[in-house]
C-alpha cells in the first residue's frame, strides 16, 4: 500500500481480477503494475503460449512501430525501437526490464507476443512512486559504561511500519530492549560492551528497507579480572628467583578505554606505568611481594594482583596456601605485612593435625621432634 492510497488497493483489487479473467480465456496478461523510483521494476506478461516466436515492448497503448521500445525474436534477436532509452531490456521470458525506474516512467505499456499460428496483445497500466525519505536516527549518549548506563534512540520518520537494528542485526522487544508502542523509540538498559551499533529502517513496500544512518556507540569495560604471568613461573604468586637472574613480572586484564598500571614493592609505590616489571639481574633488595594494580578511569573499576619473589631454598613448605608469615607480638606467632621467614604453623597434610611448632612459656618456638627423629644428632 504505498503511502496508504485507498484507489491504489482497488487497482491493485482489479488487475488481479482481470488477470484471473484472462487466464481462464487463454491471453496473455501483464502482472506488474508499480513501480518504485530509482528501483527496478519487471512488466511481467504471463499466460504466454508454448510456441511463442517473439516478443515486442511498446509505450503506450498500442503497438505502432513509433512506440516501440524493444523487439525480442527468440533464441537471442533483440532491437531497440524509437521508444528505448538504455534503461530497457527484454529478457528470455519476455518481461520488459526497467533500470532504474524514473518517475516519467508511468504509464501504459503494451505488448506482442507472435506465435506460431496467432499473434495476442495486451496492454498495461504502471504506476512509479517515490519512496518517503529514509528515516534519521538520534541517541542521548553514545559514550556509556556497561552494566551501568542505558541508552535511549529515536527513529525520527512518519511511517508506522519500523525495524531496529543492534549490531546491523534486526531486534524485538525484550525486558532489556524495549520499543514504544508506535515504535520509534528504542530504549537499551544496561548496555553491553558487545552492543556497539544502532539503527533503525522503515518498511514503506514489501522487502524494500530503507534504513537510517549507522550510529557507533562507545561502551567502557573492565576490568573484568587480573591475569599473573612471570618468568620464572610463578606457582600461587610465589616465583623461585636466584640473585643475578632476571625476573619478568606482567599483569593482564581486558578493559576499555586503556588500563592504568601502578607497582607496589614492600609497601612502596614504584615509578612503573607499564603492565610489565623486568628485573635483568635480581639484586636482594629486589626480593619481597609486589602488587600490580589496574584501573579504569572511565568505569572506575579496580582489581589487583600479587607476585613474591623469594630465593629457592627460602620456603620450607611445598603448600603456600597454608604458608604465613612470623612475626612476635607477646610471644605469639601472628600475620605481618612485611617480609621475613616463612615457617609452616601446621602440617601440610591435612589428614594430620600434628603441630610443627611449639611454644614454650617464655614464648620461643621450636620444632618437636617425632619420636624416631630423637636418635639423630642432626635433627
Amino acid at each position: 500500500r504505498p503511502r496508504g492510497s485507498l484507489w491504489r488497493e482497488f487497482f491493485l483489487v482489479a488487475s488481479l481480477l482481470a488477470c484471473g479473467i484472462c487466464q481462464a480465456s487463454g491471453q496473455i496478461f501483464i502482472t506488474q503494475i508499480l513501480g518504485i523510483k530509482g528501483y527496478l521494476t519487471i512488466l511481467a506478461v504471463d499466460n504466454v503460449p508454448e510456441d511463442v516466436q517473439e516478443y515486442s515492448w511498446y509505450r503506450g497503448a498500442n503497438d505502432s512501430m513509433g512506440n516501440m521500445i524493444m523487439n525480442y525474436k527468440l533464441p537471442s534477436t533483440r532491437q531497440p525501437g524509437p521508444m528505448y532509452t538504455g534503461r530497457e531490456r527484454v529478457n528470455t521470458e519476455g518481461d520488459l526490464v526497467i533500470r532504474p525506474t524514473a518517475l516519467n516512467d508511468t504509464g501504459n505499456y503494451t505488448i506482442r507476443v507472435v506465435a506460431s499460428n496467432e499473434t495476442q496483445r495486451a496492454t498495461g497500466w504502471l504506476e512509479v512512486v517515490e519512496l518517503e525519505s529514509d528515516p534519521s536516527l538520534s541517541v542521548n549518549a553514545t559514550s556509556l559504561v556497561e552494566n551501568l548506563d542505558s541508552v535511549a534512540a529515536n527513529c525520527h520518520t512518519n511511517a508506522t511500519n519500523i525495524t531496529w537494528y543492534v549490531n546491523y542485526g534486526p531486534i524485538s522487544s525484550s525486558d532489556r530492549m524495549r520499543i514504544s508502542p508506535d515504535g520509534k523509540t528504542l530504549v537499551i538498559l544496561r548496555i553491553r560492551r558487545t552492543e556497539r551499533t544502532l539503527q533503525c529502517a522503515i518498511e514503506s513496500f514489501p522487502d524494500i528497507f530503507q534504513k537510517s544512518e549507522v550510529i557507533s556507540l562507545t561502551v567502557s569495560y573492565g576490568p573484568d579480572d587480573v591475569l599473573l604471568r612471570s618468568n620464572p613461573y610463578a606457582f600461587n604468586g610465589i616465583m623461585k628467583a636466584e640473585i643475578g637472574s632476571q625476573v619478568e613480572m606482567e599483569c593482564v586484564a581486558r578493559s576499555l578505554p586503556a588500563l592504568k598500571h601502578r607497582w607496589i614493592h614492600n609497601g612502596s609505590l614504584l615509578n612503573v606505568s607499564d603492565a610489565t616489571v623486568n628485573l635483568s639481574s635480581l639484586a636482594w633488595e629486589q626480593m619481597g611481594s609486589y602488587r600490580c594494580i589496574v584501573e579504569n578511569p572511565v568505569t572506575q573499576l579496580t582489581f589487583y594482583g600479587d607476585f613474591r619473589i623469594q630465593a629457592p631454598g627460602e620456603d620450607l613448605t611445598c603448600c603456600p596456601q597454608r604458608v604465613l608469615h612470623l612475626g612476635t607480638h607477646s610471644g605469639a606467632p601472628h600475620r605481618v605485612d612485611s617480609g621475613g621467614w616463612r615457617l609452616p604453623l601446621w602440617s601440610p597434610d591435612p589428614r594430620s593435625d600434628q603441630l610443627l611448632l611449639k611454644q614454650d612459656k617464655s614464648g620461643h618456638l621450636s620444632v618437636p621432634l617425632r619420636p624416631e627423629d630423637k636418635t639423630s644428632a642432626n635433627r
